[in-house]
């Protein structure tokens, strides 16, 4: 689910989005398009993609906040913000209509309809301007407990789909939260947000990257593109790896930045995979 072009529709800021990006050195996600409503009808398989979507989204709007206020990449960051509001809206729009049309039990919705109470509250936060250290932190709170909501509708979501490899399409979309919290926790360090915590849960999920990648690797659902990705995935991982442990100057943060987003990329793609791969399984 990764493009290296552009929707021909897209709005003049998706646009400029792209092109910050790329000049970056950024491979471009199909989240832009997806949020101009140009999905396909989701099942089972998309709708734990999407709704698995929400976790990074909700770590990937406090790292933008971060980055403003540390004004890392600050104009492209702004932009990110904005078009990651509207990819929530838009899945949002997507799951509901699963809610609607009976295909989902009144639990999922339960856990969605919270999913966009939370992510209400993130957007209120994230509005004002990016001033101090607390409003960082406090944009970074909100986040998590939005994340543990997305993370409870997504697991509930692959329950569902009573496929093993349900669980690779929720393990690789993970693993684009965990390339955003990453990012997001660095620039808090960097911030001198709760260093000690902060520094913890980067190892944390440092070593469950590493893990997941491992498991996603022995899994038995695999394709000439997904072992490619894979590859792909690893190399990726060792260059934003290696970002992690820079010193927080100018050059350590512009690295985090934008090695983030390519692994966020490569992981789209990947979890894509797993999602084309499931639908073929279901039927």
């Amino acid at each position: 689910m990764l493009t290296r072009e552009f929707s021909a529709d897209a709005t003049p800021c998706q646009r400029r989005v792209a092109l910050q990006w790329v000049a970056a050195g950024v491979l471009l996600p199909t989240w832009a398009t997806w949020a101009t409503g140009a999905q396909a009808q989701m099942g089972l398989s998309g709708a734990i993609n999407y709704a698995g979507w929400f976790r990074a989204l909700s770590q990937r709007m406090a790292k933008a906040y971060c980055q403003q206020y540390l004004q890392v990449l600050p104009a492209a960051a702004v932009d990110v913000m904005g078009l990651a509001r509207k990819m929530v809206q838009t899945g949002s729009g997507e799951l509901a209509r699963g809610m609607q049309s009976g295909q989902w039990p009144a639990e999922v919705g339960g856990q969605l309809a919270e999913v966009q109470k939370q992510f209400a509250l993130l957007n209120q936060m994230t509005s004002a301007p990016a001033t101090t250290t607390a409003l960082v932190a406090a944009a970074s709170e909100q986040a998590d407990r939005t994340l543990l909501i997305a993370q409870a509708v997504t697991e509930a979501i692959e329950k569902l789909a009573q496929a093993p490899s349900a669980r690779l399409v929720n393990l690789a979309g993970r693993q684009r939260m965990l390339s955003q919290r990453l990012a997001k926790n660095y620039f808090l360090s960097a911030a001198k947000v709760d260093s000690k915590v902060v520094q913890a849960q980067l190892a944390s999920d440092a070593a469950d990257f590493r893990q997941a990648l491992q498991t996603l690797k022995a899994a038995p659902v695999s394709t000439s593109s997904i072992r490619n990705e894979l590859e792909l995935a690893d190399s990726q991982w060792l260059f934003f790896e290696s970002a992690l442990r820079r010193p927080a100057d100018d050059a350590g943060l512009n690295a985090v930045a934008t090695t983030s987003e390519r692994l966020l990329g490569v992981m789209d793609k990947l979890t894509g995979l797993y999602d084309a791969a499931l639908r073929e399984v279901l039927g």
